[in-house]
């Protein structure tokens, strides 16, 4: 049997969009290096490796993000507790969206994500960290 897809990756990450806070690239500039805000790079470590990263940004994989947001999850990571905003983002912005409303849907908050991503990020001449 042929499994028939009924909503598409493109209507979930349209939905989360309507949803969720979007920065520009150039609002998440700004507030780069701003002690109130977290960003939080969802990106594979490969990419990471691969494309750089944003200075100071929290990498959490996508796979682990509700086991380190929930404080209930052995897996929790402190850096969810704070009483900061917390800005996601990932290559091209469609996981960091999907992600920015789950963490919304699970009380983390203020959230937001960066649309474009990483690629915007780095179009714009946001700062990188290159591994070396």
């Amino acid at each position: 049997m042929t499994q028939t897809i009924t909503k598409h990756v493109a209507d979930l990450v349209a939905e989360a969009e309507r949803e969720i806070e979007t920065l520009g690239v150039d609002q998440a500039i700004a507030l780069h290096g701003d002690s109130a805000v977290v960003f939080v790079d969802l990106r594979d470590i490969r990419e990471l490796d691969r494309e750089g990263r944003v200075p100071g940004a929290f990498h959490c994989p996508r796979g682990m993000l509700e086991f380190w947001i929930d404080p209930a999850s052995p897996y929790h990571k402190p850096v969810f507790a704070q009483d900061k905003k917390f800005v996601f983002f990932c290559a091209a912005g469609a996981r960091s969206a999907l992600s920015t409303l789950t963490a919304k849907r699970m009380g983390l908050a203020p959230v937001a994500h960066v649309g474009g991503g990483f690629g915007a990020w780095k179009k714009a001449g946001g700062p990188i960290e290159i591994k070396v």
